[in-house]
């Protein structure tokens, strides 16, 4: 089985680092997302905020979700008071109504028992996602920690990613990006990494943007394989040193 191969950690870690998505590919934040941006919504006399139409934004960050939304429907605060707002609600939910998925906890805690160099690169904001590491115990684990608001552009542009290798140390090429979504997905190729892939919303398995991806489960979470994922990273680290 993958978890039990004897290759030297110390050899793992200088071929391979991976960077992870944070929401909905480490947890199940989605939920929270949604319902923090439907209060904020309903505040400014936008009722009626759906699933469906959340659903949309999916893998794009809080701050250009807000631009979009601000201009779809005529919202007046500037943008960055319906950011605090939403971030106040989100953070109120994230601190003690989000779940890591379980078969990712354990892909993490593998990774980190071979010494595995691990990111988080998200498109929330800082506070966001240390609130969210710290409420599901991943903090101790995932101690390298980028935020879109540290970079100038937010997913599918790479600086996200980019950012995230360089405080890890490792050549671009040398990381795998883990992700959800679409925009995850088009940023680590853009990037110049690897992707393993896990959509949150199943149905968008078939997007073009995961046809890059190197190892792609289709079915998201309830098909996610630690065993299958780290046999694959390793394999692809020993392919870079052949």
């Amino acid at each position: 089985m993958a978890g039990t191969g004897t290759r030297p950690a110390g050899r793992a870690q200088r071929m391979i680092s991976v960077i992870f998505d944070l929401d909905g590919t480490l947890v199940d934040s989605e939920p929270n997302y949604y319902e923090s941006g439907r209060l904020t919504l309903e505040r400014h006399g936008v009722p009626g905020f759906t699933w469906e139409q959340h659903s949309r934004f999916i893998g794009i960050g809080t701050l250009e979700t807000l631009e979009v939304l601000k201009d779809r429907y005529g919202l007046r605060p500037p943008v960055e008071q319906l950011l605090a707002e939403q971030n106040a609600a989100y953070l109120e939910l994230a601190r003690t109504r989000t779940e890591a998925f379980p078969r990712m906890r354990t892909f993490v805690e593998r990774l980190h028992a071979r010494g595995v160099p691990m990111a988080v690169a998200s498109g929330s904001s800082r506070e966001a996602i240390d609130a969210v590491l710290e409420g599901t115990g991943l903090a101790a684990l995932l101690t390298t920690v980028v935020s879109a608001e540290e970079v100038e552009r937010g997913k599918p542009a790479p600086d996200v990613f980019l950012e995230a290798a360089r405080r890890l140390g490792a050549r671009p090429a040398d990381c795998v990006v883990v992700e959800d979504a679409a925009p995850g997905a088009l940023a680590a190729h853009a990037a110049g990494m690897g992707c393993v892939a896990v959509p949150y919303v199943a149905e968008s398995a078939g997007d073009p943007a995961f046809a890059a991806a190197g190892l792609l489960f289709a079915g998201g979470q309830r098909e996610f394989d630690a065993d299958a994922a780290e046999e694959w990273l390793f394999a692809r680290g020993a392919a870079a040193r052949a």
